[in-house]
């Protein structure tokens, strides 16, 4: 077991402008002990890549509003497999109809939180299934 703190990059994907929603999850996240990268908006899936790799995170957790979820989750994850950083948890909120969840869950996405998902959820999900490597 390691006292490393988990480590959370949150991202905003594409060409989404709206990221109160990233910033408020990032904040319960960071409020909850975890250690907390916030990328910023209009974050390609490369970019947000190489910031994972280099901040050495555990866990990506993407903010998408715009719809375009199909197509920038698989690619963060895509991203994240070149550059060998495949054991990274992935994980997204926002405007995710709950028919395109199961594809995105096949693709990799470990958990989807939508509008009204208690901040308390989202912390109790990632303290059960994010974990620092040991070491």
């Amino acid at each position: 077991m390691t006292d490393r703190k988990v480590r959370v990059l949150v991202a905003k994907p594409g060409l989404d402008g709206h990221d109160r929603g990233a910033k408020v999850v990032a904040r319960a996240l960071r409020d909850a002990g975890f250690e907390v990268i916030y990328t910023g908006l209009h974050q390609t899936p490369e970019m947000i890549a190489n910031a994972a790799v280099q901040e050495d995170v555990d866990a990506v957790g993407l903010s998408i509003m715009s719809g375009a979820h199909n197509t920038l989750f698989p690619a963060v994850l895509a991203a994240l497999a070149e550059r060998g950083a495949q054991d990274v948890v992935v994980f997204g909120g926002g405007i995710i109809p709950e028919g395109d969840q199961p594809q995105l869950r096949e693709a990799g996405v470990k958990a989807m939180f939508t509008p009204g998902t208690a901040l308390a959820d989202i912390v109790e999900w990632v303290r059960g299934n994010v974990t620092p490597p040991e070491g």
